[in-house]
């Protein structure tokens, strides 16, 4: 005989179709007290809901499927809170952090960096206070041209 779940599941959870919900509606929808949830944003850094001119947080649904997702793996699978940081961190076995029925979010994973002996490095254009260099030696090269018609005309005034 099996003890039913007290805690619903990511299927049995509704999100409104909203923007943003306060924190007394996220702790309705997830079946988290509001004081946890201000206690999950201080140990989980993917949980930060913004917050609004007056201060009060506005989560969004990525927020609240975050907060279910620390629900799972805390009250259901019994991860420790440092446990849970690590997985919901580690992005290898993404998978595993999965709700029953939540579909992957599409995450760019970052590309392979090139081994060390075929790295090249290619700054650009050289640049000096904003300027690229190869301007300032054209600009240098027509203030010298300026500069030498300045002085023939100071030395020849009739020309």
């Amino acid at each position: 005989m099996s003890i039913p779940n007290p805690v619903p599941t990511f299927e049995d959870v509704v999100i409104p179709d909203k923007v943003f919900f306060r924190i007394g509606e996220v702790a309705k929808i997830t079946g988290v007290k509001a004081y946890v949830l201000r206690f999950w944003e201080g140990e989980f850094p993917t949980l930060r809901p913004q917050k609004g001119k007056s201060g009060q947080r506005r989560y969004r649904r990525p927020d609240i499927e975050q907060v279910l997702r620390i629900r799972e793996l805390l009250w259901n699978r019994k991860f420790t809170i440092a446990g849970a940081r690590s997985e919901l961190r580690g992005g290898k076995d993404r998978e595993r952090t999965m709700l029953v029925g939540q579909q992957p979010l599409p995450i760019a994973e970052p590309e392979p960096e090139p081994p060390a002996e075929a790295m090249t490095i290619d700054a650009g254009p050289k640049t000096l206070d904003g300027y690229r260099t190869d301007s300032l030696r054209l600009m240098r090269e027509e203030l010298l041209t300026l500069r030498r018609k300045v002085r023939d005309l100071a030395q020849d005034p009739e020309q």
